[in-house]
């Protein structure tokens, strides 16, 4: 004899709908810990690396020696247009490099140093200019404003 689905309902809708209330309740609760643990895992990771990227960079001799330096725009100019031109283009705006125009504002000047020296991002190949050739050469990024 087949008695349907209703036969194994063992509890009344009123506690069906509590119960599920109570899951959805505890899922959703589980769900902002998870949130809230990522987003202080994130802060947590953000906070160590500013710890421990930004004093290993002011440690750096060179990245200190060339900040300690006043550099010219104008010779930083002429050094501009004999290795970065034919990438960044002759006004700066990029070609195969980017517009450089602004980017003092949204990279600190240890961050355009490491990028000149290292050349991370390709096709940009390393420079490794004197002290006094990188502070005229931020001092030039400086003027693009």
């Amino acid at each position: 004899m087949f008695h349907g689905p209703s036969a194994f309902v063992t509890g009344s809708p009123s506690t069906s709908t509590a119960a599920d209330a109570a899951t959805t309740e505890a899922r959703s609760g589980d769900a902002r810990s998870l949130i809230s643990g990522l987003l202080l895992a994130a802060a947590v990771a953000c906070i160590a690396l500013l710890l421990v990227v930004l004093p290993a960079s002011r440690r750096d001799p060179y990245v200190r020696a060339t900040l300690a330096l006043e550099g010219s725009a104008g010779s930083g100019d002429q050094l501009f247009r004999m290795n970065c031109a034919s990438c960044h283009g002759a006004e700066a705006r990029g070609l195969v490099g980017p517009n450089l125009h602004g980017v003092s504002r949204r990279r600190s000047d240890s961050a355009l140093i490491h990028q000149v020296v290292s050349g991370e991002t390709p096709p940009m190949p390393s420079f490794e200019p004197n002290p006094q050739a990188m502070a005229d050469l931020l001092a030039y990024l400086h003027s693009l404003e």
